[in-house]
């Protein structure tokens, strides 16, 4: 894979809703605990999976799980994992299903403890800030950090699913809190 693809990291070609996604989400900050809720519901969609994968479906995944609303999610029951479980626009993996409605409930308890997920996550952060890093080469960047170590065993010990550290790694990237667009990126 190459490292730059026209001006941009290259992980994402020249797929539309790759370079999309590339340009105008992945690695920018997000504050608003609903976006970061539906990250998290989309990295952990996407375990053992491609992101393009899960992409595609994402549209899917807001009508199946409330426009990303926590509240909603944690609701659900055995009844709406059977509806699930028939509903095209998503992956059809009962774990993974089950583990997004666990996960709304622990997001919902993170919250409530915290003030906010966005909070809970800049607590694992040195000086509560962001981290930019400068890597040359896709090959440099790494599948987990400490921070995504943390947070995860944290999280796993709070009893979320499907987030173990490399998927954490990947959330914290996508949702700007580890900046990891290459230094010739135009996205920097």
């Amino acid at each position: 894979m190459q490292d730059i693809v026209n001006g941009r990291c290259g992980w994402c070609g020249t797929d539309e809703l790759y370079v999309k996604y590339h340009d105008q989400e992945w690695g920018k900050l997000v504050t608003d605990d609903k976006t970061l809720f539906e990250f998290l519901v989309l990295e952990s969609a996407q375990a053992g999976l491609s992101w393009i994968t899960i992409l595609k479906k994402r549209e899917g995944y807001r009508k199946a799980f409330c426009d990303f609303d926590p509240e909603r999610v944690a609701q659900m029951n055995d009844e709406d994992i059977e509806r699930l479980m028939q509903f095209d626009g998503i992956v059809k993996n009962r774990l993974k299903i089950k583990a997004t409605i666990t996960n709304a409930r622990q997001f919902l308890a993170i919250q409530k403890e915290f003030g906010s997920f966005y909070d809970y996550t800049l607590s694992f952060f040195p000086e509560r800030k962001p981290i930019i890093n400068t890597f040359q080469s896709l090959s440099e960047i790494p599948v987990s950090s400490p921070e995504s170590d943390a947070m995860s065993k944290d999280m796993k010990k709070r009893g979320f699913k499907f987030f173990g550290a490399t998927i954490c790694y990947a959330h914290l990237q996508a949702a700007g809190f580890i900046n990891d667009h290459l230094a010739d990126c135009i996205c920097r």
